[in-house]
């Protein structure tokens, strides 16, 4: 594999022949040379394409823009560089505190596929619980320093790739430098005086004999938490007499205006800030390490390798229980005498949840051209993502005065082995170029597996059922035991049915029940695809592509999907390109197989909610049919333009997706006979066997939901302007419009609410405008993002209330010296502006909320950092 490149005016995006990804790295370019260079690659499936002659859309980005980047989380950076990528920062929201879900196109991260070197990226073990369910691989374990370049092609190829590749997808190129290196340390904080970071990154190469290359680089962080919330005080509970909101005529004053109380409020929450609900970014510690390697065997072979390890841990902090909340409530002990759940926490108690991950990923091959003009990569890899959760500063209530108060509620494994084959070969005819011809086979194993969380952290105790100790008769009079207790002084009363005699409550580690032996399975597949792709310049003016791809899974009916790409040259300077293509994403085992009991706070009333296999007895009997998969058709149509110095794309696309993945609405659950749906549901679950079913209020799972179709545009534009002894300034807009709808009725499984919120929560707009100028030794980088208007409904009244948030615009600084040869110095900020959203007005939010957690629009306000690299 070589690369090559050619004088230019312009500095534009590699791109790659006909959608195909390079394995091949780029040297960075000094970013204050005087001379501009457009980079082309050699891909394993095609030709060199510049931007202007690409079918499909990519942005590439080489290092010295990654490192302009003032994050140093690989999530983070993409979603500053590309506008139709986005990840949000989901605090209270279990595994989703841990392992960020990104989106592309505003689809959710398993519909785009993540490769490293053009192999694909291995999956983490986490499922969302929400939503689309998705499980995707955790980008933020490969270390920036690692990267080279970063592909990141808009456009659906799941012909070429297989499924998971329907709204694009994104290739880390890895570096191949056979000396030198370089250490860089950064270090900043937010504005409001938290969240201060510390990572140490680096890289060095050493070259393998004489044909040779071995790449090792790491990166250690740890960043503080932050918290952006208010001290909780909500109509049910007001921590705070002092507070605007406190009611002195409350019930819960009883429990507020106590000095034991008061004193133990501070206590209640063992995260960071001085209120006992907080909001914002978690606590965590990284360590990260990835190594490249190859060597050619001759001329004309390569044997290769890479892989990575990391570990990191995060925590987070779940909803404040307050007295009386079904969590804190009055039990009765075998004696007749009162357990009050706040002699462990004086103040209420805040649970903190915690996340070791585990991830590791080997791959390796050989590579290289025969002599009758075949080239040939044999590969293998596997990876493994592993979270092991523990809980504290919480109880399980169904255990009552014997609960412990940290808990293991057990693991998550994802684990994925492959071997591919593939092959190219290239056939003269009368065309303007030969036939390539690609085509292979792959072969690949997955599993996913629920790991069983200790004893305590799912037994149902004795208080998960009423009277446990049989102190009273069916018939509300005291039994033997009962009467005994009395007679001893016990308050007890039989006949009053809100006695704590016949109070039941939660099972499991309160937040997160740990993984019971029922639930506690490994879910396993395998799967087989053969693919066929040709492409040429079909005459001077007009490149034409179509692939084809065969997909066999063993829990699925096989499938057959393909595509069509074509590029027409109009002009030397404009072209026109569009693409069509079929994808299929098959269920993966975790979608499949994940389970989970979680805390959810409707009307700010804690209610355990269960989330149940699809295709499991539970969620059967609640009337789940098993997944099946999403099918996609992806349409683009768009034109290339240089205009002077200026170099423009437009593309518009369309992605329908039938039988889409979606976790239903929630379910009420109740024991009450007389609540209809809900008691059915309850009977479902006791009848299922789930432990605690009484405590549980409401129920959901995923299914195969609806039919959505995805539709936007992409602009993005280059310009380069030579200001003579001035330096040089690139301009860079991009642009993103994307729309989300409905194709099939969703009442069935969203209530309104959701509904809403599917086609509207999201901004439609997204826009990343760079400026980045150099002169001499010094380089200035200035970057605004858009988010245009998004509106979010809540279905907390009758009809539903609406608010529209306004856009906003946040404005990056960043400027680097370069001291000497090894030295540089960098030193900015982002959003140095300090904007924040538009607070919740319509009550969405509870408990310290302040700004929607869910959004990709950060809430953190203003950040400063500095950072020193040294190059040798």
């Amino acid at each position: 594999m070589k690369f090559r490149k050619k004088p230019t005016s312009l500095i534009t995006a590699a791109v790659i022949a006909a959608g195909s990804f390079s394995g091949t790295a780029l040297a960075q370019d000094d970013p204050a040379a005087s001379s501009l260079e457009e980079i082309i690659i050699t891909g394993a499936r095609g030709r060199p394409r510049t931007v202007s002659d690409s079918p499909v859309p990519v942005d590439v980005f080489d290092a010295s823009a990654i490192e302009a980047v003032s994050y140093t989380d690989t999530a983070n950076i993409l979603q500053t560089l590309v506008p139709s990528y986005n990840v949000d920062r989901a605090p209270i929201s279990d595994g989703g505190t841990f392992v960020r879900s990104p989106t592309l196109r505003g689809l959710p991260t398993d519909k785009t596929l993540v490769l490293v070197n053009s192999k694909r990226r291995h999956r983490a073990a986490l499922v969302s619980i929400g939503g689309s369910g998705t499980q995707g691989p955790d980008v933020a374990t490969i270390p920036a320093a690692a990267l080279q370049n970063v592909e990141v092609l808009r456009d659906g190829a799941a012909a070429q790739y297989g499924s998971d590749a329907i709204a694009g997808v994104i290739n880390f190129i890895l570096k191949e430098n056979t000396s030198g290196g370089s250490i860089s340390i950064d270090g900043g904080e937010y504005a409001e005086g938290d969240g201060a970071a510390m990572t140490v990154s680096g890289n060095i190469g050493f070259a393998l004999g004489d044909s040779g290359f071995f790449s090792l680089s790491g990166q250690l962080e740890e960043m503080d938490a932050t918290t952006r919330a208010e001290q909780y005080c909500e109509s049910w509970f007001c921590v705070d007499p002092s507070l605007p909101g406190y009611d002195p005529t409350a019930s819960y004053t009883q429990y507020t205006e106590d000095p034991a109380f008061q004193a133990g409020v501070p206590a209640a929450n063992i995260g960071p800030g001085d209120v006992v609900n907080p909001w914002g970014a978690p606590n965590q510690e990284a360590g990260r390490v990835f190594f490249n390697s190859g060597y050619d065997l001759d001329a004309d072979t390569e044997a290769y390798a890479f892989g990575s390890y990391s570990e990191s841990s995060t925590d987070g902090g779940f909803f404040y229980r307050y007295p009386e909340n079904g969590t804190i409530e009055y039990l009765r002990e075998p004696d007749g005498s009162l357990y009050w759940p706040l002699e462990k926490f004086p103040g209420g108690f805040t649970p903190r949840f915690f996340g070791e991950i585990y991830d590791f990923s080997l791959a390796g091959g050989m590579r290289g051209l025969l002599e009758n003009g075949l080239s040939y990569d044999f590969s293998g890899r596997t990876g493994k993502n592993e979270i092991k959760y523990e809980l504290k500063n919480t109880v399980n209530p169904s255990m009552g005065p014997d609960s412990p108060t940290s808990f293991h509620p057990g693991d998550l494994i994802n684990t994925e082995t492959q071997f591919q084959a593939d092959f190219t070969y290239e056939v003269d005819t009368s065309l303007a170029s030969p036939v390539l011809f690609a085509f292979g086979a792959s072969y690949m194993d997955e599993s996913y597996e629920v790991v069983e969380g200790e004893t305590a952290s799912y037994i149902d105790g004795p208080y998960a059922t009423p009277d446990p100790w049989n102190l009273c008769t069916d018939a509300g009079a005291p039994t033997t035991a009962g009467a005994t207790a009395i007679a001893n002084g016990s308050t007890l009363d039989c006949s009053d049915s809100s006695d704590p005699v016949f109070q039941v409550v939660g099972v499991g580690s309160n937040g997160f029940p740990g993984y019971s032996p029922q639930f506690s399975e490994l879910y396993e597949r395998s799967s087989f695809a053969l693919y066929a792709d040709a492409s040429a310049d079909v005459t001077d003016n007009l490149f034409l592509q179509g692939a084809i791809r065969y997909e066999d899974y063993d829990d699925f009916d096989s499938e057959i999907v393909g595509k069509l790409a074509g590029k027409l040259d109009v002009t030397d300077t404009f072209g026109i390109r569009a693409s069509f293509g079929t994808g299929f994403r098959a269920p993966t085992p975790g979608q499949q197989g994940t389970i989970n009991v979680s805390t959810r706070l409707p009307d700010g009333f804690p209610v355990a909610t269960g989330l149940f296999p699809a295709g499991g007895p539970v969620a059967q009997a609640l009337g789940a049919t098993a997944l099946k998969p999403e099918l996609s058709t992806n349409y683009t149509l768009g034109f290339t333009a240089t205009l002077g110095e200026l170099d423009l794309t437009v593309d518009m696309y369309r992605i329908d997706i039938e039988d889409r993945t979606r976790a239903v609405s929630t379910r009420d659950v109740s024991t009450d006979p007389t609540s209809g749906d809900a008691y059915t549901n309850y009977l479902a679950l006791a009848a299922a066997g789930v432990a605690g079913a009484e405590s549980i209020g409401g129920v959901f799972y995923f299914t195969n939901a609806f039919d959505t179709e995805t539709s936007g545009v992409d602009v993005v534009a280059t310009l380069p302007v030579d200001w003579g002894d001035a330096g040089t300034t690139t301009f860079t807009a991009s642009l993103n419009y994307n729309k989300e709808e409905f194709a099939t009725d969703p009442s069935a499984v969203l209530n309104a609410e959701e509904q809403f919120d599917f086609e509207n929560f999201d901004p439609n707009f997204r826009g990343v405008f760079t400026a980045r100028h150099g002169i001499g030794d010094l380089t200035l980088v200035g970057r605004m993002s858009w988010y245009g208007e998004a509106t979010n409904a809540n279905s907390g009244g009758n009809p539903l209330r609406f608010q529209t948030f306004d856009d906003i615009l946040f404005t990056d600084l960043e400027a680097q010296y370069q001291i000497n040869e090894m030295f540089r110095i960098s030193v900015g900020g982002r959003n140095i502006f300090d904007e924040y959203p538009n607070v919740d007005s319509i009550s969405d939010y509870c408990c310290g909320r302040i700004y929607s957690s869910g959004t990709a629009v950060d809430w953190q306000g203003a950040y400063y950092f500095g950072r020193l690299t040294a190059e040798f």
